[in-house]
Parts: C-alpha cells; sequence; structure tokens
C-alpha cells in the first residue's frame, strides 16, 4: 500500500533526519528550517569535492575538484588584485559557459555578492544593473564587453574579459590572469547563513528590473526543498531516489536555460552539487544539437520552458536519436498545453513530465508535479513544495479550498528583499507571506491551478518582460504619445509581445523596433504593433484598459 504524501512527510522530516525541519525566523517572517543545509554555499562547495564530471562544454570536461581548484584561483585574483571584500557586488554577464560557474562559486565562496545578470540585456541595461547594485568588478564575455562600450564612460567598474578574442584597453582577460595565479586554497573568510550571496534581476513588471536580493540559507533551503520534493515522490511510490553518484552510475542534466534565471543557476547548477551529476552546458538552444547531446552524454533529466520541451518532442519524432536515457522532461515558466504533456509520457519511452511553478523571489521552488500525477492534473502546476506554505487571499480574506485569489508563499527560500528599494519590497509582502502576482486556487486534495496573473507581465518562451520597462522604452520616441504593452497569444512561445501606440504622426513599426534594439534585450521588442491616432481607451480609474486592447489586438491577428 503506497503511503500518503502526509505519511512521508512526517517520515522524512522528523528528528534525527537529512530533511529534519524546525520552525524559527528568517528576515523576521517565521517558517520552517531545514536543520542540516551546508551553513553556506562555500560549504557546499569545499563538500561536494570529487573526481566525478560536472561541467562539460563542447569539448571541454571538469570535474567537481577541477571546478573548484579552478574557483579557488579565481577567488584569489578578485581578493587580492581587485580588493574585492564581504558584501562587495561582482556582476556575471556571459553565455553558459563554464567561467559563469567558476566565477560564481569564487563570489560566493569569498562572501561577496554575485549579481548574475541577464546576458540578453543590451548596454542601456547593463548600465543600469550595473550602476543599481554598485557592482565594484564586472566579468563578461566578449560579446557583452563590445555591447557594454557605448556606456563604458558612464560606469565605474572594473571589466575582466571571458573568451577574449581581441584586446581591450582597460579590460583585462582571465586568461592572463589565471597565467600568473599559481593553484592556492581558497582564500579564509566567515560566513553566516543570513549573509547575502546573490542578486538576480527581475523582470521590472512595475518599470526598471529589481534586484532580488538572496542569503546564503535562502538559496541553500531552495536546494534542500527539491530534495525532499524528490523524496517525498520516491517514498509514496516506495522507491529510493537518492543515490550515491559515481561515474558508473552518474546521472546527467542538460542546462539548456541560462544560468542568469534561477532555474538554470538552482534548479540545474546548484543542485547537481548535490546530486554529484554531469551538467551539460549549451551555448544557446538548438533542438538538433540538444538531441545530439542526450544521446552522446546519457542525459537523463532535462529541464526548459514549454517551446523547448515541445521542440525536444519533435526532434525525438523524426530526428533517428537515441534519447532513451532520458527520464525526466521538467518544465516551468510558462504552463505547457495538456496535450504536450501527453505527449512527452507518449513520445519518450523512459521519460515522464514534470513541472512546478517558482518566482526568482522564492528562489524558483514553490510547488511541483510529476509522472502520472501530471498526467491526471496536466492544468495544475503540482502541490506546494512541504518546507514551504501557501495561501489564497482576496480582499485581505484568507480564502477556502477551491475559492480564487491571489497566491501567496512563505518559507526559508524567499528572498530578503529588493535590492536598495525598501518601499518595493513593503509592497511585496503582506506581513510574513509575499504576493506571488498570479491569480488561481488550491483545491481539496492541495494541488494549485493558476488562472491569471495580477502583474502587467508579457511570459514569452519563459521569459519574463515587464510591460512598464517596454512602454517606458517606447516613450522616449518623439512619435509616441503613450503606449500599452500586453501580452498576446502565440503558437510557438505561449505569448509575444504586442503594443497599441496612440501617435498623432505615423511612426513606422520597423523603425520602432531598431529604436527600441538600442535600450532593451531583443525578446522584449514587441512583435505586434498597433499604431492609432486616437487616444487608448481608459477605464473609470483612469488606467488604460489594456484588456480591451489586448482582446482587440488578439482578434486582429487570429484573423
Amino acid at each position: 500500500m503506497k503511503s500518503s504524501r502526509r505519511e512521508a512527510f512526517e517520515v522524512l522530516t522528523g528528528p534525527g533526519k537529512v530533511f529534519e525541519l524546525y520552525q524559527d525566523r528568517v528576515w523576521g517572517r517565521s517558517c520552517k528550517l531545514f536543520r542540516n543545509t551546508p551553513l553556506s554555499l562555500r560549504e557546499l562547495f569545499t563538500s561536494t569535492r570529487s573526481n566525478n564530471t560536472f561541467v562539460i562544454y563542447e569539448d571541454e570536461r571538469y570535474t567537481f575538484e577541477e571546478t573548484y581548484q579552478r574557483s579557488c584561483r579565481i577567488a584569489q585574483i578578485i581578493k587580492t588584485k581587485y580588493g574585492i571584500r564581504k558584501g562587495d557586488r561582482v556582476a556575471i554577464s556571459m553565455r553558459n559557459f563554464p567561467e559563469w560557474i567558476f566565477i560564481f562559486n569564487a563570489i560566493t565562496s569569498i562572501g561577496a555578492i554575485a549579481v548574475a545578470m541577464n546576458a540578453l540585456w543590451q548596454s542601456k541595461e547593463m548600465e543600469y544593473g550595473l550602476k543599481d547594485c554598485g557592482a565594484s568588478l564586472l566579468f563578461a564575455d566578449q560579446e557583452r564587453v563590445d555591447r557594454l562600450k557605448p556606456s563604458w564612460d558612464k560606469i565605474n567598474t572594473n571589466v575582466v574579459a571571458i573568451r577574449a578574442t581581441r584586446i581591450l584597453d582597460g579590460v583585462s582577460t582571465l586568461d592572463s590572469l589565471l597565467q600568473t595565479q599559481p593553484d592556492c586554497p581558497m582564500p579564509e573568510e566567515k560566513l553566516n547563513p543570513d549573509d547575502r550571496a546573490m542578486i538576480l534581476y527581475t523582470s521590472g513588471s512595475t518599470g526598471k528590473p529589481k534586484g532580488a536580493v538572496s542569503s546564503h540559507r535562502n538559496i541553500l533551503s531552495a536546494l534542500f526543498s527539491w530534495s525532499l520534493q524528490a523524496e517525498i515522490r520516491s517514498y509514496m511510490e516506495e522507491e529510493v531516489s537518492l543515490k550515491i553518484q559515481t561515474s558508473d552510475n552518474q546521472s546527467a542534466t542538460l542546462l539548456a536555460v541560462p544560468l542568469f534565471h534561477a532555474t538554470g543557476c538552482l534548479a540545474v547548477m546548484l543542485q547537481s552539487y548535490r546530486a554529484q551529476r554531469k551538467m551539460v552546458c549549451m551555448y544557446k538552444w538548438d533542438t538538433t544539437e540538444a538531441a545530439r547531446l542526450i544521446e552522446k552524454e546519457k542525459i537523463s533529466g532535462f529541464n526548459g520552458p514549454a517551446t523547448m520541451s515541445g521542440d525536444l518532442v519533435d526532434a525525438a519524432k523524426v530526428s533517428g536519436r537515441d534519447l532513451s536515457s532520458l527520464q525526466s522532461v521538467g518544465g516551468g515558466g510558462a504552463p505547457r498545453s495538456p496535450n504536450q504533456v501527453r505527449d512527452i509520457a507518449a513520445t519518450f519511452n523512459n521519460a515522464m513530465p514534470s513541472t512546478g511553478w517558482g518566482m526568482t523571489e522564492t528562489n524558483s521552488v514553490g510547488t511541483g508535479i510529476g509522472g502520472e500525477d501530471y498526467l491526471q492534473h496536466p492544468n495544475s502546476v503540482g502541490v506546494c513544495h512541504a518546507a514551504l506554505e501557501m495561501r489564497v487571499v482576496k480582499d485581505e480574506k484568507v480564502l477556502r479550498a477551491g475559492e480564487t485569489g491571489e497566491l501567496q508563499i512563505k518559507g526559508a527560500s524567499i528572498i530578503e528583499g529588493y535590492w536598495e528599494q525598501p518601499e518595493a519590497t513593503k509592497k511585496a509582502f503582506d506581513g510574513e507571506w509575499l504576493r506571488t502576482g498570479d491569480i488561481g486556487y488550491i483545491d481539496t486534495e492541495g494541488y494549485v491551478y493558476i488562472i491569471d496573473r495580477i502583474k502587467d507581465l508579457v511570459i514569452r518562451g519563459g521569459e519574463n518582460i515587464g510591460s512598464a520597462e517596454v512602454e517606458s522604452a517606447l516613450n522616449e520616441h518623439a512619435d509616441v504619445i503613450e503606449a500599452s504593452v500586453y501580452a498576446v497569444p502565440d503558437e510557438r512561445y505561449g505569448e509575444e509581445v504586442g503594443v497599441t501606440i496612440y501617435s498623432q504622426g505615423s511612426p513606422d513599426p520597423e523603425e520602432l523596433r531598431d529604436f527600441l534594439k538600442e535600450r532593451i534585450a531583443q525578446f522584449k521588442i514587441p512583435r505586434y504593433i498597433e499604431i492609432t491616432n486616437t487616444s487608448l481607451p481608459r477605464l473609470a480609474s483612469g488606467k488604460i484598459n489594456k484588456r480591451d486592447l489586448r482582446i482587440k489586438a488578439t482578434k486582429r491577428i487570429s484573423a
């Protein structure tokens, strides 16, 4: 007889167990804490040193030990050459190169704060991020260094180029710095669980992106939450999931999502430390290459938005590749269609679909669902992780099961707040509970369903795009009187960016897109542009009626 979720939770989190929980306060908020998490990321990296293969990128392969040793040398450079101390911000802006991982580990191991910048940002966005967090040092690949050039004289940040292809005035290269830095131990630094470790920038739903600040405890609590969920599922199915990984039975994951996202950084990269799994990095998403890597490296786990998992299903049908090593096809960022959920289960011989819901502010944890459970509830994002709590609120009233309102969440993985933005932090919380901005309900069995969102966002292929940020950039154009940005349906990406512009002139849509290229990342630029010579419709409150504009745009597009 299978155990219930409650029975599994009580067995796995009791006194003396690996996932033992106790009640305490983090950032003044009462929550459940894991008793046995490492005290810091430094401790995690030190305790997981091994000769198992960790990072693979093209023809490069690094073990966990080699990754640690490279991180030690970079940490020494950061500390001695650039004078970085505990609490200083060090930014990273690059593709999914192995150096991203080495540098992140070095930064967080010496108590500095790693700022994971969106690698798709353009010059003005990069300038904003560096100024906002006050970064003393930036590690960037050649493409990002070149992109930052227009803002060179506006920032006060040292720059180190990764995989540099040419010499640049005033810019050191990591290769040259490493040539003069011999092997060494990790520089000493005493770290506490609540020391700040990382800043990830949100989508800017209310204007400019905000820096979400996470501590070592926040991040490690997220990692343990995922592990506990896996253990609960295995216990319920009477299986054993946390096996010691060796080179003979090592699991492998494909890093197809960016490391600057919480999913890539935490769920894929950092969780690989605890699982001792091999991680194969992709420069960018390419379906044919993904299928080749899955076959070659015997990838067992994949995590990506619905667009990627849909591509993978298509590739499995036509590529001729042996993808039988896949055991899990995970998702998140944007909902899958029930048809895709069923397609994954039907297409892969040994893999089952899974998904979850999380936010940058929760360090990507929140809910989860997989396997037969997901097939039976394909419209759900799963049940709340056992170490967190969720509720539904409307008009300051906590609702009962089945009633629809705003989802709120609390737990040890929730961020401290937004960097240097106390008012925004205050607005984000309802007492101890984080306001998610998502509208949904929790049924009587605990399954969470998301049906709408309060936040003014477009979710394009798993990338969150703040409408206000795009509107602000458009409003800089001389011919734009006002602009309203909204989501429109898209078969491939789920949603695309649409905009209605009020103008007394006749701006050309392509010229507007060219104008935006200098101001915002390519993926934020509207695909659908409607220009009108009449003022935009408004609600009684005076706000633009976006719903009306979105409905009209959707009808035009689908006509």
